[in-house]
């Protein structure tokens, strides 16, 4: 008997062993074994398949044992792992190992703790006088607090993606009597969780898009769901997947950044209970052990994770939702290059189901999907309640310099709105995706910049902290007021979150304004601490990065502010207009929902720009069209696809691996495949090591993995010693 092995190492291809007679009846598909690797090692490696001839000339070494109890992949995930594979270029091994939970990949035949039905919490009656009488150390319990005096009775595993180590926060809050816990009966198989409630009325427009996917349940359907900010697309989620358990069948739902929007988890558990299980970075490695063999043995039905969740082993899966499907979070780039978007179409088709894009803003690339044939739009034009889009105005700061030139960060209009706003007692929020107090610090004497010697970026000056930071390796140094190459004054430029709040403050000295950003909160529990107080209206101004862009529901928000909107547009990127264009509408939908109404003020040099222009117009249709034409001009996704072999080593070294493959790679060139390079990095240096990198651009993916071929042996052992890594229909080109 002959076994096919993904050896989990970074290497290509899979590897032939024989299976020992006493092995003979455990080694199935999808299951880990122990294999010789190399000349004294031992690896363990994925069951893929079962060849029925040895390769020639090579000598077979024998299985050393089996790893499982039970198969981790089912047939279908091992189908979509090799596809994954053969499009995406990556080790076989690597992608089966990231395809597993952490704490899997570390266990043999673990058990998952027995579960006891759902979780509450709420806050005690009183609690909010109690908040008052917590000390300063117990900052983690305040913070959890907060959070539940904000949002009232919610299942605990919300609290566990908000506060991924709050648990004994928790119980010493409920020991003092600030907080309740209770416990319900586990939720009927395919039913909703007692006490759940009747689901909300839909709009004519989100039963439309309802009833259009129930329609293809049963088979393979992927559908675009087009929503504006506020208009429902979650409840449509909720629902669609009801019915698939109703019929008995499993869904998985995929969500950008689970931190940053505990409550969608929330949602999902307090309407299905128990068929929930949860796969993201804020739960142990052990939490996530447990979560993933629920969902392998079918306790649970409904999968809600991140990114590398699109493994996750769901039973019989009727329905893939993936949430906010143009966020950049979707792409992996640290590990195996794949897109779970994508994926998620693959792994639908795969099984004969339904899926679901949902987007405010949808990728390019979905759009053009769509415009094919390929998906099928739904739309959802209007919010909940017919509440209206906010107004948005723009703020033209190079005509305004002409006329005041003096008026800092914050532009007389956006300052005025801002006075207005606190005085009503409502809320604002201020948006700049720049963290730090001042971009870039410069010698006035010699001109000398404070960069990071180990990557090609300047230094960012952190006012509060006193220090000059790198936001790429973390390098850290004491900030001088004098040049320590000549001796003369520094001064700083450019312009961060942190300098924004300093301005708000010394603006409106009696409000209320806190900062939310990577240095101003440094967990997840800080974050939700931090949007706690926000949602009980105990901060007034909240100033941050796109942090504050995602998924967020303030109804006190009435006026949002955009101090910068064209920090993106200069990018060497040819997203950078439809990046740009996505976190205007983002931030720009936080404004408005309750019955206040919203206004939106969106500071920008370049009011022309069509991505500033149409989000100021709440006008997709018209952005998707101009950046449409100007990426087919140009020949761009979604009208071609891209490779690109990213290099990184030593300077001499990069540069010959890099020179190397481009002149490996020009006799696959022609027939409509492209090179652009070699050339270095839009960010040259990173960690002290230096980044070259080739883009190929072609027709089809076929004409792409002929450049592969070509390149594949001399990237194995590239002559100039640097890593090199293929990533196919690359997100960043920096």
């Amino acid at each position: 008997m002959l076994v096919e092995v993904a050896v989990a190492a970074a290497v290509r291809g899979t590897f032939t062993y024989r299976v020992p007679a006493r092995l003979a009846s455990e080694v199935t598909l999808g299951r880990r074994v122990a294999v010789p690797f190399g000349r004294s090692r031992r690896a363990t490696g994925y069951v893929v398949g079962f060849p029925v001839e040895p390769p020639a000339g090579v000598e077979l070494r024998d299985v050393a044992g089996v790893l499982d109890a039970f198969p981790l992949f089912t047939p279908e995930l091992t189908k979509l792992l090799r596809w994954a594979e053969d499009y995406y270029l990556c080790p076989p091994g690597e992608l089966h190992r990231a395809a597993l939970p952490p704490g899997l990949n570390t266990r043999r035949g673990a058990e998952a703790p027995a579960r006891r039905g759902v979780e509450w919490a709420a806050a005690a009656e009183g609690a909010a006088e109690g908040l008052a009488g917590l000390g300063r150390k117990a900052k983690a319990q305040r913070a959890l607090l907060e959070y539940l005096l904000a949002r009232g009775r919610i299942p605990v595993e919300e609290l566990r993606a908000a506060f991924p180590r709050g648990r004994p926060a928790l119980l010493a809050l409920a020991g003092k009597g600030l907080a309740r816990l209770d416990t319900e009966a586990r939720v009927a198989r395919g039913g909703l969780l007692p006490g759940a409630g009747e689901p909300p009325a839909l709009t004519a427009a989100q039963q439309a898009a309802l009833e259009a996917v129930s329609a293809a349940a049963g088979g393979f359907a992927t559908f675009l769901l087009h929503g504006v900010t506020g208009s429902g697309k979650t409840e449509v989620y909720l629902q669609a997947i009801a019915r698939a358990r109703a019929a008995g069948r499993g869904a998985l739902v995929l969500v950008p950044e689970i931190a940053l929007t505990p409550q969608l988890a929330g949602r999902f558990r307090a309407r299905f209970g128990e068929e929930v299980a949860l796969l993201h970075s804020g739960l142990s490695d052990a939490e996530r052990h447990a979560e993933w063999l629920r969902l392998r043995r079918g306790e649970a039905r409904i999968c809600v994770g991140v990114r590398s969740a699109v493994f996750a082993p769901v039973q019989e899966l009727a329905i893939v939702v993936v949430d906010e499907e143009h966020d950049a979070s979707f792409k992996q780039e640290d590990g195996p290059p794949y897109q779970a978007r994508d994926l998620a179409v693959v792994r639908a088709r795969g099984a004969g189901a339904v899926c679901l894009l949902g987007s405010a803003t949808p990728s390019l690339e979905s759009l053009e999907n769509a415009r094919r044939g390929r998906y099928r739009l739904l739309s959802l034009p209007g919010r909940i309640d017919d509440r209206p889009m906010p107004r948005v105005e723009l703020v033209d700061l190079a005509r305004l310099r002409r006329t005041v030139p003096t008026f800092g960060l914050i532009s007389p209009p956006l300052a005025e709105a801002l006075g207005e706003t606190v005085a009503q007692g409502r809320q604002a929020i201020l948006f700049l995706n720049r963290r730090g107090f001042q971009t870039l610090v410069v010698c006035e004497a010699c001109g000398q910049e404070a960069r990071c010697p180990a990557c090609a970026v300047s230094l960012t000056f952190h006012q509060r902290r006193g220090l000059l930071l790198c936001h790429y390796c973390g390098r850290a140094e004491r900030m001088t007021d004098d040049c320590p190459a000549c001796g003369g004054p520094r001064s700083g430029v450019g312009v961060g979150t942190e300098q924004v709040e300093a301005a708000v403050r010394k603006l409106l000295p009696s409000a209320r304004v806190e900062r939310l950003d990577r240095d101003a909160v440094t967990t997840a529990g800080d974050v939700a601490g931090l949007l706690a107080r926000f949602a009980r209206r105990e901060v007034d101004v909240l100033v941050g990065t796109q942090m504050v862009t995602k998924g967020h529901d303030f109804p006190g928000v009435t006026l949002v502010g955009v101090v910068v909107a064209d920090t993106a547009l200069a990018l060497p990127d040819f997203r950078a207009a439809e990046r740009t264009f996505q976190l205007l509408t983002q931030v720009a939908g936080r404004a408005g929902r309750g019955a206040e109404g919203g206004r939106v003020l969106v500071q920008t040099w370049n009011p022309g720009s069509p991505a500033v222009a149409c989000a100021a117009t709440h006008d997709y249709a018209r952005f998707a069209e101009l950046e449409l034409a100007v990426r087919r001009e140009h020949g761009w996704p979604p009208f071609q696809r891209l490779l690109a072999v990213k290099i990184e080593g030593s300077e001499a070294g990069a540069r010959r691996t890099s020179e190397a493959l481009a002149a490996a790679a020009r006799p696959a060139l022609g027939r409509g495949v492209a090179m652009l390079g070699p050339a270095p990095a839009a960010l040259e240096r990173l960690r002290g090591r230096s980044r070259w990198q080739l883009i190929f651009r072609g027709p089809d993916p076929a004409s792409l993995r002929r450049v592969h071929g070509a390149l594949q042996r001399l990237a194995a052992r590239p002559p100039g010693g640097a890593a090199v890594r293929f990533d196919v229909d690359p997100y960043a080109l920096l």
